[in-house]
């Protein structure tokens, strides 16, 4: 998706939708935190991979969006999450002999359903060991964009807003925003309405109302943005082979500003210039 429409139909989620919605991305943050530890050099990403499946289906009694998702023009998709490391962009596909190593990034995606058929979207950057500075720098900032992103989202701004906070502190870093994928509505429904694009013109685009819920969801390169697509039909990469990283939050517009509903103790603290969050 790249373009927006100010004619798209948007879905107003009612306050049971909302509430639903809360437990949904709770879910899909708690498997994250849940991993975490076991995110070591070593390791393979399809253990990493099983390891949340269970945890989903045995424990949470939730099941894997991602898990034979196929939409047109894709072939099923094999895996329960997404593990994008180094230099994949999105979509990374979970494999036994793709082993983890000191200083690699990566960034893990996950979207559970809940038994009542609600969708929850989050994903988290990780350093394995200590890693190097560039790739340090690279998460802090895409960090730092996700959440300038997300404090634009009020009763009345536009997407436009969003995207232009987001590419502009990449800009000013030295990096580059990803343009061919975006953030996306989410509820009962996995990808819908709104298309919540990480550039664009403050003032432009849709106008953000309350009772919306979407993903702001940045995928930023040290280097170009240019990108090329696997064999595999979904694993995607960066075309200069430079790191990428990606943060994802899903988020309801209040009357009064916004919510984060998929918020939990594994994520870092909120950078220390956000300051207008309510959350």
């Amino acid at each position: 998706f790249t373009k927006q429409s100010l004619t798209m139909t948007v879905t107003i989620k009612t306050e049971t939708d909302i509430a639903h919605m809360r437990v949904a991305c709770k879910f899909a943050s708690e498997v994250l935190d849940f991993i975490e530890p076991h995110i070591r050099a070593g390791i393979s990403t399809g253990e990493l991979d099983r390891m949340m499946d269970d945890y989903m289906v045995n424990v949470q009694k939730t099941i894997s969006a991602t898990l034979g998702y196929q939409p047109p023009g894709y072939p099923p998709y094999p895996k329960s999450c997404c593990i994008s490391l180094n230099d994949v962009i999105c979509h990374g596909v979970p494999d036994d002999e793709k082993f983890l190593k000191d200083g690699d990034i990566l960034n893990i995606d996950i979207t559970v359903i809940t038994p009542a058929g609600y969708f929850g979207d989050t994903s988290r950057m990780f350093i394995v060991g200590e890693g190097s500075i560039a790739a340090k720098r690279l998460c802090a900032v895409t960090y730092e964009c996700m959440w300038l992103g997300i404090a634009q989202v009020k009763e009345g701004a536009t997407l436009g807003d969003v995207g232009a906070a987001i590419s502009a502190h990449a800009n000013a870093n030295g990096m580059s925003v990803v343009r061919e994928y975006c953030g996306h509505g989410i509820g009962k429904v996995f990808h819908e309405e709104p298309q919540v694009l990480h550039y664009g013109v403050k003032g432009t685009g849709l106008k953000l109302k309350a009772g919306m819920i979407f993903t702001i969801e940045p995928m930023i390169n040290a280097g170009k943005r240019d990108l090329r697509t696997m064999s595999d039909g979904w694993t995607v990469k960066t075309k200069d082979r430079s790191l990428s990283a990606q943060w994802e939050h899903t988020i309801l517009v209040t009357p009064t500003g916004y919510e984060v509903l998929s918020l939990s103790d594994g994520y870092p603290p909120l950078p220390d210039f956000i300051k207008t969050t309510k959350c």
